[in-house]
């Protein structure tokens, strides 16, 4: 069993931007290393490698670069925003099962450029699983997203003021964060009410930011972590979730196409975690758009169907709520990097180090992408 097996030890980020001068595998490279110093690990003891099917360098040309020696597993996750706890995954049950001593996972992205995005290469005719969507208008994730918003508003009565909690709340994990690309910037009520609506009732504040960087994330044995230079952080659950009859980034022809993939994983990740959502101390989910948070907080209990709008107006997932959620501002004012800085501000809060420390936090919830085939783990101190 994976339980408390293994254990993250060191975290690495690049520069956060919108237009960084390094290529994404300087970018890479710069983060790796940057989390094997902060393990005190040397790079010829990893011996494992994890990243996302998105990650355009090679494995070979990272180990090469980095002065890594023989590696004995590789691993990459798919979906792109649903990849990031796979990946994490992956890795540490070869790490768990013995099959690999020490591994790095990293994602590195160039999102700032218009030609890396997922829509840049869109095409006149059709005939993959895009077939289904695309025709009636739905040409890029956000899109896909507002279909769903306003299908949850219409059934549970969900408002833009509600929504817009969860944009604000994340602007202000942020302001507390130096490397946040919207740290500096306050976000009010009216400004997100004012903001252009990119696809209704989905406004500019609703959506991930377009950023340059890349952060990477050193795992070991348990057994291992004592003598490395950080408190270890455990990983004590981890699931991946696909819903039955699921797309890509679509579940409409379901009879229920609110109920993601996200319902599928957290049953899985609760069936083997000791630690319950009841006893989870802060939240990272996956938050390319503002909406994902509210269906996450339902699909892994912390309230029930309908609640999370309220849930959020309340405060719940601010510094002093029931769940504070996305303490560094999230991907919708810290970073978008497909969600892994949500995994290294979970270590960072659960060591103690979180610019927005939240005062007791023992055990992190992280998620991928709600919409997407995803992944979710559950980390303590």
């Amino acid at each position: 069993m994976l339980k408390d097996k293994t254990a993250i030890v060191g975290i690495g980020e690049t520069a956060f931007s919108k237009n960084l001068p390094e290529s994404e595998f300087q970018l890479a490279c710069q983060a790796i290393k940057a989390a094997l110093d902060d393990a005190g690990i040397h790079p010829s003891e990893v011996d494992a490698l994890s990243c996302y099917t998105y990650e355009e360098t090679p494995e070979f040309e990272i180990a090469r670069s980095v002065g890594m020696g023989d590696l004995h597993y590789l691993s990459q996750s798919p979906h792109g925003g649903g990849a990031g706890c796979g990946a994490v995954g992956h890795l540490a049950l070869a790490i768990a099962s013995g099959v690999a001593n020490l591994g790095v996972v990293w994602r590195s992205r160039k999102r700032g450029s218009p030609t890396k995005r997922l829509w840049a290469g869109v095409q006149s005719e059709i005939s993959d699983h895009w077939k289904w969507s695309r025709p009636q208008g739905l040409l890029r994730p956000v899109d896909e997203v507002a279909v769903l918003t306003r299908r949850y508003m219409h059934e549970f009565g969900l408002t833009r003021n509600q929504l817009a909690e969860v944009a604000l709340s994340m602007r202000a994990y942020a302001k507390n964060n130096p490397k946040a690309l919207m740290g500096s910037r306050p976000l009010s009520m009216e400004q997100y009410l004012d903001a252009r609506m990119i696809s209704d009732p989905l406004c500019l504040f609703d959506n991930c930011l377009e950023s340059d960087g890349a952060i990477a994330l050193v795992l070991v044995r348990s057994d291992r972590a004592a003598d490395c230079a950080n408190s270890p952080i455990y990983i004590h659950a981890f699931s991946q979730g696909m819903k039955a009859q699921h797309q890509l980034m679509t579940d409409y022809h379901s009879a229920d196409p609110l109920r993601s993939s996200s319902w599928s994983c957290a049953k899985n990740l609760w069936r083997q975690s000791d630690i319950k959502s009841d006893d989870i101390s802060i939240a990272q989910f996956y938050d390319a758009f503002s909406p994902l948070v509210l269906f996450s907080l339902e699909a892994y209990g912390i309230c029930g169907r309908g609640e999370a709008g309220q849930f959020v107006a309340n405060g719940e997932t601010g510094p002093d709520g029931r769940l504070p959620v996305n303490t560094s501002g999230g991907s919708l004012s810290e970073v978008y990097l497909h969600g892994m800085n949500l995994v290294t501000e979970g270590v960072k809060q659960l060591r103690g180090d979180g610019l927005t420390q939240i005062e007791g936090a023992k055990t992190c919830l992280v998620t991928s992408c709600d919409i997407t085939p995803n992944g979710a783990l559950v980390l303590r101190s």
